[in-house]
């Protein structure tokens, strides 16, 4: 402690196996963390708010959820002092309620049987819905073309001073445009 700041040295990260080599994981795999330290740690009651498939494998959303959380758990496992309630902080308590809530990946399961979710659908868009009526030719005066990030469709768009425009056809601001 030096006059009247009080610090702390950090302490050094664990040694590495080759010395520059990061540590090997604790687990394996995904199925290994779930199985191992996720299910047994994070227990909840299933069946009202929260929901849990046995064959969560199947679900794609909850493998990615699962594998962000145990590689992120792997990292922060090793880091001293904070590490693991910041994980618990940044990571699991957001993820979690996600994970097992009535409307995540495990909602139409319940512990006894997988419901294979119903995939979201889509249809092409009509020919031009996403012309922005320019072309890729179209360059700025220093050669740079420009990019329309978003342009919906014509049954989209509004006409002209739309957003200006009152129902009645005043402007929005009471007084008339010059």
């Amino acid at each position: 402690m030096t006059g009247s700041t009080m610090t702390a040295d950090p302490a050094p990260p664990p040694p590495a196996a080759d010395g520059d080599e990061p540590p090997d994981p604790l687990y394996d795999s995904v199925q290994d963390w779930v199985t191992a330290h996720f299910l047994p740690m994070y227990r909840r009651p299933i069946g009202g708010e929260f929901r849990w498939c046995r064959q969560w494998w199947r679900h794609a959303e909850a493998i990615t959820r699962l594998t962000a959380l145990w590689q992120s758990w792997e990292a922060m496992r090793l880091q001293p002092g904070t590490g693991t309630a910041n994980w618990l902080r940044d990571h699991l308590d957001h993820q979690l309620p996600i994970l097992l809530g009535r409307s995540g990946p495990f909602a139409q399961c319940s512990p006894d049987e997988h419901i294979e979710p119903r995939p979201a659908t889509t249809e092409p868009p009509p020919p031009g819905w996403w012309d922005t009526g320019g072309t890729a030719d179209d360059e700025d005066a220093d050669g740079a073309r420009s990019l329309a990030l978003f342009s919906p469709g014509p049954a989209a768009r509004p006409g002209p001073g739309a957003a200006d425009t009152l129902h009645d056809g005043r402007p929005e601001n009471g007084h008339e445009s010059t």
